[in-house]
């Protein structure tokens, strides 16, 4: 399933991370079964709704082979502690260091050097197989 590379590094895990949570933020929404209104249908089959700029447009799913990669890098997670995968999605989902540091409750440079230690955690385990 990996692909086949010479060696991991620090930022490619990190790019890999941020790949895998804008994949899982394109995947649609999961909504319970047997509930259908075919008016909303029929609401957005009118000309005039399309170019409605207060309309929310979803973006393009993702390909397979991203959501192959997503589920990759879920696998991944699996190598960190619960804080430690907390704290690699946010900084993923883009959060910044002060939110993040208030989520931890520690000081933003120091959730910047967890981070790092969990994502080169990750990378020694990725490496340790070559």
């Amino acid at each position: 399933m990996t692909e086949t590379r010479t060696e991991w590094t620090a930022d490619d895990v990190a790019a890999r991370f941020a790949e895998a949570a804008e994949t899982a933020h394109k995947l649609p929404r999961v909504r319970p079964g047997g509930y259908f209104n075919p008016w909303m249908t029929l609401a957005f089959q009118v000309p005039e709704r399309y170019p409605d700029p207060e309309r929310l447009y979803r973006p393009m799913p993702p390909s397979p082979q991203a959501v192959q990669r997503m589920l990759e890098v879920s696998r991944w997670v699996l190598w960190l502690e619960v804080e430690q995968r907390h704290l690699v999605w946010m900084r993923s989902n883009r959060y910044r260091w002060e939110q993040i540091g208030r989520r931890f409750a520690c000081g933003a440079r120091t959730a910047q050097r967890r981070y790092d230690a969990a994502i080169h955690l990750v990378t020694l385990h990725l490496n340790k197989g070559r």
